[in-house]
């Protein structure tokens, strides 16, 4: 069973295919906006245009498979940016017309979840799944992926990012300003806003910014001042919700899971608890087709799919909406997994 994955849910766009759960290949390229600005949704959403077919044809050729050799086509239908989601879900149905194939729309959050589970051969862990669109603590229960803590206004790459903007840092801003912070020696307290579980990360950066404009502190001081705060904010939900749940993994996804300093900090975490840490490899952690035709894969598998007709797009979809039939079907056993 060949699927076809396509993502487009905000800068990235990304095309992936899988054969029996098995990764074929994984082509993506992103969209960078100008120095000091974030991303336009439009501008996004005709870089996709520009590069939707030259990525399709090249993870065909590497996966050695034509069109007609697909069984379905999945594409991120949400959540996202609008434009750019509606951009790869062009694509997407062009394909499933031309040859009648089955869609699977595909929630980006579980696409990341999936792909981070499969890579690093979890079983039923705790997940913190942390990028510029996403700040969710989540695990499985019920058929779904329950939510045990969440941001309540920017995601955390979003936050950093729009830190790193303001102080000309420039974009990706999680590598610059963490780069940037290994020459400072001191840490300044900056508003840790946690509310019960959740978090919100607008506070801190406004307090950041504010402080960098008025030549109240230098810039490495201020970028670790933003690094330590955010990342243990982030460590003290986590370590609540791996005592709640009492899960014997944490899994660690999204674009955000490459930061080495994170990585450290949950390491001790996970130490101090005796759980154990899977972070995704950094090729698979920010936005990818091979996640979202995995995810697709997985759910083709249990008849989760549409027609053209009753397709669509959701800039804003939950994650704790969305069934997971498949996930006992795929629990790794300890001994085969990979730890980080």
């Amino acid at each position: 069973m060949l699927v076809l994955g396509i993502e487009s849910t905000a800068h990235t766009f990304g095309v992936g295919l899988v054969e029996d759960g098995t990764i074929l290949a994984n082509v993506n390229d992103t969209y960078v906006p100008p120095s000091g600005y974030g991303i336009h949704p439009r501008e996004a959403a005709e870089h996709h245009a520009k590069v939707a077919v030259i990525l399709l044809k090249k993870a065909l050729e590497i996966a050695g498979r034509s069109p007609r050799d697909i069984d379905a086509v999945a594409y991120s239908a949400g959540p996202g940016l609008g434009p750019a989601l509606r951009m790869g879900a062009v694509l997407a149905r062009s394909l499933a017309v031309k040859y009648r194939r089955p869609l699977v729309p595909v929630h980006h959050g579980i696409a990341h979840i999936e792909i981070a589970r499969y890579s690093t051969r979890s079983c039923d862990p705790l997940v913190l799944l942390i990028s510029g669109g996403h700040t969710v603590i989540a695990g499985f229960a019920d058929g779904r992926y329950r939510v045990f803590g969440e941001t309540l206004d920017l995601a955390i790459g979003n936050a950093i990012d729009k830190f790193a903007r303001e102080v000309g840092l420039g974009y990706p801003g999680v590598p610059a300003v963490e780069k940037c912070a290994e020459r400072a020696e001191r840490v300044l307290p900056l508003p840790m806003n946690i509310i019960g579980q959740d978090l919100a990360f607008s506070g801190l950066v406004t307090q950041a910014i504010y402080l960098y404009k008025n030549g109240r502190a230098d810039l490495p001081t201020l970028c670790k001042s933003v690094i330590e705060n955010s990342y243990y904010m982030l460590a003290e939900v986590v370590e609540r919700a791996l005592a709640y749940t009492m899960k014997r993994e944490l899994v660690v996804a999204g674009g955000v899971a490459r930061s080495p300093r994170l990585g450290s900090i949950l390491r001790a975490i996970a130490e101090d608890r005796g759980v154990s840490l899977k972070i995704v490899p950094p090729e698979y952690a920010g936005d990818n087709g091979a996640m979202i035709a995995l995810a697709g894969y997985y759910a083709f598998k249990r008849g989760l799919f549409v027609n053209v007709e009753r397709s669509f797009v959701k800039q804003r979809w939950r994650l704790d909406q969305v069934d997971v039939p498949w996930f006992n079907d795929l629990c790794y056993s300890d001994s085969s997994s990979r730890a980080n």
